[in-house]
């Protein structure tokens, strides 16, 4: 992808200099103005705003000089410390816009001091707080070896930074400054999830269904509408203390018949898409090396023994074997809903090409259906069917169960090709996120199972590293709205296994029969909401003390002293320049360190394996995102795949969120982002030698 010229921060410094003292003229110059503690709050906004700014002009310079070594390579510009002096970058230039806003407009008579202070104030405690974050990047170049993002031999120093992270202020990040460093189109969007996600933690838990949770929480959500303090607060406390099943009940929502039928009236239409169920029964294959000779595939058998596995078959065209009577009787649908009665379809044959999906979620949320969107249209734009695997979610069904049933829908997918409208000339597998994880060790896999790997791999923003180890990128964490560090530990320890029971599926269960039934107590949940919205706003003793007190920066410095002094210190310690301290929360984030030996296992992070099992790999195309926090996840990867000699390309999308596959059709950025993962699944298919017959 293009990639923009790069920003003279010389420039940039000297601007933000000069609006500053614009301002301060303005405002202390000899016709002071009667706008009271306002302009006084603002001075000294500025103030701070312009001792920031000289304090960061050398270490932007500094980073500026070295960030190239750090790149897969001269024509991909990538990685964490890039990334973290562009969200910098996007912070001055809204800086420097307001502030030039301010001093032209300040005698206007409709100028809204307070309103502009605070806006200020945000961006101030904004600035403060990734000033630190590029601090502790120093300390993370000053200690790795030159090229390597990641400390993955000083533990003490990871640890570290998660305590950091603990205490560090982050509320700014979710209130007037949410989403500053991401593409413009995509800004509200963010709002609204964040807005969705504080008024659902609001009501989480509450005796509700989770559907009725979403429509009670939909009609709380005003007050974090006109209340952006008020929303940073409670983002920071949901994200740092709510556990594990309000993250996987609220992505769920994604799951519910009201969001998937917008999707699907957007979204191309096509003539198959049903869900089955395979059984658990044992597979024989034919070894790569020697096709004479076969393996035995066991069913997937960790934690409660032999099950079957859900996958989706979305097909735009009706081809040879879908409708077959041997695959029907798979389906969970009864009749499955394949479009053979209209008298204009007409069977095709059946494709060269198959793409196998892994969808993502963190290990523990979502399905098919949420990604459904943009395999339609793939689907159509590659001519090919497309198989979703449904596999079984964590915490319930840690490692290793989702990486089985993976592995046994693909190989059932080698040995039924002619059921799915594919004779499998090529195979390509293609995933997001943890799907992303699943493709490159569902391959591994293949490998030391000897049978034939697929043709190619498009693995989307994958997490190779399943650890808490520190890198410039995942830095980001403290201010990615999309994925917090409190978040992410959360799904890795449950993929870990750590702290869950496993819990065998109910015979028939689904994420989809759930939300079935909270569609019927939606309407009693709707008139117990709006009961709840209205006493919200007429009883102020429900937001008292949780929105105001926490915005100002002056607030939060006045804070620090008393939470450093709980903030446990072991191992390395984190020093920041004489006078300087970020801003502290008040409270600590709960976010448990990923220890589990389990998270060093090559097939949890690939990017731990050793090279002989990363050797004969097909080709893996990673697109990535600059903006990511596991943007260094993927640059490592693919640099140690290039060294070793195998076939990998990286393409790094620029001003996107982690997960923009599922922002399709959002925006023009993502829409271009999804475009170059289905040129790199086209260019898996029209290979001239797929690895398989090398």
């Amino acid at each position: 992808m293009r990639e923009a010229p790069e920003m003279d921060y010389e420039v940039v410094f000297a601007t933000l200099e000069k609006v500053c003292q614009d301002n301060i003229s303005v405002f202390c110059g000899p016709s002071r103005l009667p706008h009271g503690t306002a302009v006084e709050r603002l001075v000294t906004c500025v103030k701070q705003i312009q001792e920031h700014g000289r304090a960061l002009e050398p270490v932007v310079t500094s980073f500026t000089a070295v960030y190239h070594h750090y790149d897969f390579d001269a024509q991909t510009p990538g990685n964490g410390y890039r990334t973290l002096v562009k969200v910098l970058e996007a912070c001055l230039l809204h800086i420097i816009h307001k502030a030039r806003y301010i001093a032209s407009s300040y005698s206007n008579p409709f100028f809204r001091v307070d309103h502009n202070t605070s806006e200020m104030e945000a961006y101030c405690s904004a600035l403060c707080q990734l000033r630190a974050l590029l601090h502790l990047a120093q300390q993370l170049i000053n200690d790795n070896d030159c090229g390597q993002l990641y400390s993955l031999q000083d533990k003490d120093l990871s640890r570290s930074f998660v305590q950091e992270y603990s205490s560090m202020h982050k509320a700014c990040f979710y209130g007037r400054c949410l989403g500053f460093q991401y593409s413009p189109s995509i800004r509200p969007f963010l709002q609204t999830v964040v807005i969705s996600m504080v008024s659902y933690g609001e009501t989480y838990g509450k005796q509700q269904s989770g559907l009725g949770t979403a429509a009670l929480s939909l009609l709380t959500s005003g007050k974090y509408v006109i209340d952006p303090e008020l929303r940073g607060a409670e983002f920071e406390r949901i994200t740092q203390n709510l556990d594990m099943q309000f993250w996987k009940s609220f992505w769920n929502l994604t799951e519910s018949g009201l969001l998937t039928g917008f999707n699907r009236i957007a979204s191309k239409q096509v003539q198959v898409n049903f869900t089955m169920t395979v059984p658990p029964v044992t597979l024989r294959l034919p070894l790569a090396s020697d096709p004479r000779l076969s393996v035995t595939v066991s069913p997937p058998i960790a934690h409660w023994g032999p099950g079957p596995v859900h996958m989706r078959l979305i097909s735009y065209e009706l081809r040879e074997g879908q409708d077959s009577e041997e695959l029907l009787v798979l389906s969970r649908a009864k009749p499955p809903p394949i479009s053979t009665h209209l008298p204009w379809v007409q069977k095709q044959p059946r494709s060269p090409w198959l793409l196998i999906h892994f969808h993502g979620g963190g290990f523990v949320a979502q399905t098919s259906k949420s990604h459904e969107n943009y395999l339609r249209s793939w689907s159509k734009e590659l001519n090919v069917p497309v198989l979703s695997v449904d596999y079984s979610l964590s915490p319930e069904a840690p490692f290793p169960r989702a990486l089985e049933e993976c592995f046994y829908a693909y190989c059932w997918a080698l040995n039924n090709c002619h059921l799915l409208g594919s004779t499998a000339e090529r195979v390509c597998l293609a995933g997001d996120s943890a799907g992303g994880n699943l493709c490159i060790t569902v391959s591994m896999k293949a490998i030391s199972t000897g049978i034939r790997i697929p043709d190619g791999i498009m693995a989307a923003y994958p997490a190779t590293l399943l650890t808490t180890d520190a890198s410039p990128s995942r830095l980001l964490t403290l201010i990615d709205p999309l994925l917090p560090l409190g978040v992410l530990t959360k799904c890795i320890n449950a993929y870990a296994g750590i702290d869950y029971q496993t819990v065998q599926p109910a015979m028939g269960s689904s994420t989809l029969s759930t939300l079935s039934r909270d569609t019927a107590m939606l309407l009693s949940d709707l008139t117990q909401g709006a009961s709840n919205w209205i006493q919200s706003f007429l009883d102020p003793r429900r937001t008292s003390g949780r929105s105001l007190s926490r915005s100002s920066s002056q607030r939060q410095t006045e804070t620090h002293m008393s939470n450093q002094a709980s903030v446990p210190n072991s191992g390395a310690q984190l020093c920041y320049p004489q006078g300087f301290e970020p801003l502290r929360s008040e409270s600590l984030a709960m976010v448990n360190p990923t220890s589990c030996p389990v998270i060093k296992n090559p097939f949890v992070s690939p990017l731990l394996a050793p090279n002989s099992m990363l050797k004969g790999l097909p080709p893996v195309h990673i697109v990535a995102s600059a903006l990511d926090a596991l943007l260094d996840d993927s640059v490592m990867f693919a640099k140690k795949l290039r060294d070793m000699g195998q076939p990998v390309s990286l393409t790094v999308a620029k001003d996107l969120p982690h997960g923009f596959l599922s922002l399709y059709q959002l925006s023009k950025e993502t829409d271009v982002a999804a475009e170059v993962c289905v040129a790199r699944i086209r260019e898996v298919f029209e290979q001239e030698n797929p690895p398989c017959c090398a």
